[in-house]
């Protein structure tokens, strides 16, 4: 793997908060799943939330609590990142979504004690390569899990895909048939 290291991955925004056990099928909804991504994004938490695609602003960070992202292993990572969203910090994040998080680069960390130090609305500071987390509104800090190094790379690096295809390993998206 060629060495991918970026400038730090530094996130400071207005934050949205939802609750435990978020399901991939509420983040992109069945209704959703044969649209192009881009249009995708506009459904995300359609059914929770109706509207709240079209209030997030590009660069805003989400909080979640435990176990987001569980159920099914669609692609629910990336319509996050394309609705424009900088980062999701959650308690505790499902393995599988974990994975496509990375696979999509959309930085996503594990924070113990993040769902109760933010209220909607108020502003983080998240330094995603030592997982810090700071609520700016109250002044506190938290320690989150940082991602181990080769993870780190693939987000770095832009997704799995976008590695593979700087590797030589497939071929880029407009040479494909």
């Amino acid at each position: 793997m060629t060495d991918m290291k970026k400038a730090p991955m530094r996130f400071k925004a207005r934050v949205w908060i939802v609750g435990d056990n978020i399901n991939t099928d509420l983040i992109l909804p069945n209704k959703a799943f044969y649209l192009t991504h881009e249009e995708q994004a506009m459904y995300v938490f359609s059914a929770n939330r109706p509207g709240w695609a079209e209030q997030v602003k590009k660069g805003d960070i989400l909080i979640g609590g435990n176990n987001f992202g569980m159920g099914s292993s669609r692609a629910a990572a990336r319509s996050l990142k394309n609705l424009g969203l900088a980062c999701l910090i959650a308690e505790s994040l499902n393995g599988l979504f974990m994975r496509n998080c990375v696979n999509f680069a959309f930085p996503a960390l594990e924070c113990p004690g993040v769902h109760a130090a933010f209220s909607e609305s108020e502003e983080a500071d998240v330094e995603f390569e030592t997982a810090g987390v700071r609520n700016i509104t109250r002044g506190t800090a938290l320690q989150g899990k940082p991602l181990p190094a080769p993870l780190m790379a693939l987000v770095q690096a832009g997704g799995v895909y976008q590695l593979l295809e700087k590797e030589g390993l497939i071929a880029p998206k407009s040479a494909a048939v």
